[in-house]
């Protein structure tokens, strides 16, 4: 989905800056977006230390002059983990990428956003931070925590020309569940509401809504979380 959201961003005029883990994933992301005349940075970084967190926004100040967009889309997995399973050390893991990240990317740009008095942040959430059953606790959790992130920011800073909304995927076609070993126990309890789910998602998908958050059309929408699951969670 990240990658997705921007090649759209940056073939809609944005400037980017893509970070990620991967160099490879970096240099293919770059070749593609720059074959099109468009504009991309790329930074290796890692969203749960802080350190990086803080680069990515002192990168994008330094290449561009302003963080006018940040996107929050890292996320991982757990494994569908019980609770009475669980260890501290994947706890730790889940909640560094997919809340810590979130919140040290979105305290670094806040300043910068105060300061031009404008800006927008988009956290990429989960249906699973509505309900209790979409992934194990730590991820659950996790999404839970990133959804009340952005009510908070989005209400907080409403008055200063900050938005805040979230984006709620169901299932949607990535590489998330990348070298993912469910626990068999998480997995035959999760999976029972797999069969109501209409369909998979592609990232382009997400990223059309993102880019909607990301622009003008959408300045009335603030502190929300928006849904796009096909219908999974109409059931």
């Amino acid at each position: 989905m990240g990658k997705a959201m921007a090649v759209l961003f940056a073939a809609n005029g944005a400037k980017v800056l893509a970070t990620d883990v991967r160099e490879d994933r970096l240099a293919e992301l770059e070749k593609e977006i720059k074959s099109k005349g468009n504009t991309v940075s790329t930074l290796k970084a890692d969203i749960s230390n802080e350190k990086d967190a803080n680069k990515m926004i002192e990168t994008a100040m330094s290449v561009y002059g302003s963080v006018d967009i940040l996107v929050n889309n890292a996320g991982i997995l757990d494994n569908f983990m019980p609770a009475g399973e669980t260890s501290t050390e994947l706890w730790n893991k889940v909640m560094a990428v997919n809340i810590n990240g979130p919140f040290f990317l979105c305290r670094a740009a806040i300043p910068e956003m105060l300061k031009k008095g404008k800006g927008v942040i988009i956290n990429i959430a989960s249906i699973g931070g509505f309900t209790g059953a979409r992934a194990g606790v730590a991820y659950t959790t996790s999404k839970h925590a990133l959804i009340g992130l952005t009510r908070n920011i989005g209400y907080v800073y409403a008055q200063k020309g900050i938005r805040c909304n979230a984006i709620a995927p169901g299932a949607v076609n990535t590489n998330i569940g990348e070298g993912m070993n469910p626990n068999a126990l998480g997995y035959e309890k999760l999976s029972l509401g797999l069969q109501t789910n209409p369909r998979t998602g592609e990232p382009m998908e997400i990223a059309e809504v993102a880019l909607f958050l990301a622009g003008d059309n959408s300045s009335f929408i603030n502190g929300s979380v928006v849904t796009a699951d096909g219908g999974w969670t109409a059931y």
